[in-house]
């Protein structure tokens, strides 16, 4: 019998030094962590250049052209055109898994920038033949910044990635101006949501009254749908001092107002779910001693019931025709709906929750109530399961209740902490696969 041998010496340094550097080799989740930490700046780069350089909704040329010639670079598959200005990007992953979809909305808007900041926009554009100032005043060129930075991540860990990540940066959020198509529902109808068919839709909403690097989050209905209504009034005119002569579309329009607003107070189920109705605009007459023809009102719905929405829809044509017709008027209702109910499926949010959480710090994560505000984003619901979370961008320390609104020319974005929405991003896209194949086992 030979004496058993032992490995030479040699060999055991080697395989001892070999176990070391595969122990001390950083896990995925870390080398993520590094590589948004380095890019960081960029992002914030980018995001203050977008600030500077804002367009309005389907007009938003230079920005498609900025963001396609970083995502070219990066190797991706890159669709322009999509949605009039939109841009598709692909990134096929080396490993099986799922599609997920990450979007981004890109346009600016009609507003005056009263912030005094380095990136201050000075742009004027056209709008509706107006010459208006346009300012990013949403927050939109953070989400654009932060999407630009999840894929140049991810496309350094393509062989990693499992499955497919599309990159939707799309245009009109805010709405396409006047009868133009445009945003999430044009998007969808030109098919980024097929080929390959989509699995799940994430996306985030930067808010100035959050602060910076927090989430937040509603399982099911999150945001208002959002329809804008027409109600057009037919009376006779008269001289305005015989008003008997005629009939005043003013009266009767003053009588659909305060009716409109008994459907929320009285005729809606409001423990299911809130209502708001609101006139903004009521257009009449050209003289004080005229009673004209015609008048015609104008405002928005917000529900966040589906089935509420169209409730609401029957009671303003019901309550409008009906106050017309006992006043000898007759009123047209027209009612256009803009986006549908935000609806975080709740099994993605139940799912995907810990992403956030392990990302900003289970105490950086909150829920929180209905918002009668919309988004477009709900469209991408209709064809796969969403989540749309907002994500803080308000100076810490600062008084909620005192942020600047969106929309004003005063909103402002504390812009330091866009490493956190770019690390979520990514974390989506591995975390998603590895619960969708925990499932099929």
């Amino acid at each position: 019998m030979q004496p058993k041998q032992s490995i030479p010496w040699i060999l055991q340094l080697l395989l001892l030094l070999f176990t070391i550097t595969v122990q001390a080799q950083p896990g995925l989740n870390t080398m993520i962590d590094n590589e948004v930490s380095s890019i960081k700046s960029k992002v914030i780069e980018w995001r203050r250049y977008l600030h500077q350089h804002p367009e309005l909704s389907n007009r938003e040329y230079k920005t498609a052209e900025y963001i396609a010639a970083h995502l070219k670079k990066l190797g991706l598959e890159v669709q322009t055109g999509v949605a009039k200005t939109g841009i598709v990007a692909m990134l096929r992953g080396g490993k099986p898994g799922p599609v997920v979809a990450l979007r981004a909305d890109m346009d600016a808007l009609p507003v005056k920038e009263r912030v005094d900041i380095p990136f201050k926009s000075t742009v004027q554009a056209e709008y509706m033949g107006d010459t208006v100032p346009v300012m990013h005043a949403c927050g939109h060129d953070s989400h654009v910044a932060m999407l630009m930075g999840a894929a140049e991540v991810l496309s350094k860990f393509k062989k990693e990635v499992p499955g497919t990540v599309k990159f939707f940066f799309q245009p009109a959020e805010e709405g396409p101006p006047g009868d133009e198509e445009g945003g999430a529902p044009l998007m969808v109808k030109e098919g980024c949501m097929d080929n390959p068919k989509v699995d799940a839709v994430f996306g985030m909403h930067i808010e100035s009254d959050i602060e910076a690097g927090n989430f937040e989050y509603k399982s099911g209905a999150f945001m208002a749908s959002s329809d804008w209504f027409t109600i057009h009034i037919k009376g006779k005119q008269s001289h305005g001092s015989q008003p008997w002569k005629g009939v005043d579309p003013i009266v009767v329009g003053t009588e659909i107002v305060n009716a409109l607003q008994t459907i929320v107070s009285r005729q809606s189920e409001l423990t299911r779910a809130p209502v708001v109705i609101t006139v903004g605009k009521f257009h009449s007459g050209v003289r004080p001693n005229i009673i004209p023809e015609e008048a015609i009102l104008q405002g928005t719905i917000r529900a966040l019931d589906s089935k509420m929405q169209q409730e609401t829809h029957e009671r303003i044509r019901k309550i409008a025709t009906a106050i017309a017709s006992a006043m000898d008027a007759t009123a047209e209702v027209s009612i256009d709906t803009k986006t549908l109910v935000t609806y975080n499926d709740p099994a993605l949010v139940k799912m995907m929750l810990p992403t956030f959480e392990r990302t900003a710090g289970k105490e950086n994560v909150k829920e929180r109530a209905w918002v009668t505000g919309s988004e477009d984003f709900s469209y991408y619901g209709e064809k796969a399961p969403v989540f749309f979370i907002y994500f803080g961008g308000m100076p810490r320390g600062t008084d909620r209740s005192k942020a600047p609104p969106h929309h004003t020319p005063d909103f402002y974005i504390d812009d330091s902490r866009l490493d956190v929405g770019v690390k979520a991003f990514c974390n989506l896209v591995f975390d998603y696969a590895k619960q969708t194949q925990n499932i099929k086992r």
